[in-house]
């Protein structure tokens, strides 16, 4: 009776706490979020597509760090007092390297964007190899991310590892794709409500655990 209970406070525990930081998350990236939403009703523009861009590696990049670092701090099973504090704290050490860093992933991914836009369209090979590359590009963040929460590293080794770790375990790689994929899908074409409460944290959540398996495996 009481292990039962016990283990559904805290299967309750852990979907308030990654509902919260979800929240939290948006919030802070409050001005990405009101761009896309304009995006939606208005169509595609130049002018939101470049307020995006902008303000991405500012306003996102910090944000999801602290996501990850929230996360980081759950999986290892360190206390945090208060969620909010724990965010913010993070999202402030963390924001010049996540500023810098999105700079360049951003300016990254814009070029993938622009490519994949007007190249794609043309055969079925190019649009195979600019999807290919879009989720290695995808788990490289993702892995940027889970590093720059989990090890105190100058950024030269973050992106090199980061990449080194990409590449260089296909299977890791290939998993954490299809993880995201599956949970972006269903939250965007059927299940809308894991949007503003779980889809960032359950991928933030579930990649994180991925990595942290292996390095445990490797260390």
């Amino acid at each position: 009776m009481h292990q039962g209970l016990g283990k559904f406070y805290g299967v309750t525990d852990w979907i308030a706490r990654l509902a919260v930081v979800n929240v939290l998350w948006l919030l802070f990236s409050f001005p990405i979020v009101l761009l896309l939403l304009n995006m939606i009703v208005t169509g595609v523009n130049a002018v939101l597509l470049a307020g995006i861009i902008i303000l991405t590696p500012f306003v996102v990049f910090p944000a999801s760090t602290a996501l990850f670092a929230c996360i980081r701090d759950w999986i290892l099973d360190r206390d945090q007092h208060s969620i909010f504090s724990s965010f913010c704290r993070y999202y402030v050490r963390n924001y010049r390297k996540s500023c810098i860093s999105g700079i360049l992933l951003t300016a990254v991914w814009t070029i993938w964007g622009i490519d994949y836009y007007y190249l794609s369209s043309r055969n079925v090979m190019l649009l195979f190899v600019f999807l290919v590359f879009g989720l290695i590009l995808f788990v490289y963040t993702i892995h940027f991310f889970s590093m720059l929460a989990h090890f105190e590293m100058n950024l030269r080794m973050l992106w090199k590892n980061a990449f080194l770790l990409t590449l260089g375990r296909p299977l890791l790689t290939v998993v954490i794709s299809l993880v995201s994929v599956v949970i972006l899908y269903v939250s965007i074409n059927g299940l809308l409500f894991l949007l503003p409460f779980f889809t960032g944290s359950l991928i933030a959540f579930l990649s994180f655990s991925i990595f942290y398996r292996w390095y445990l495996h490797f260390i």
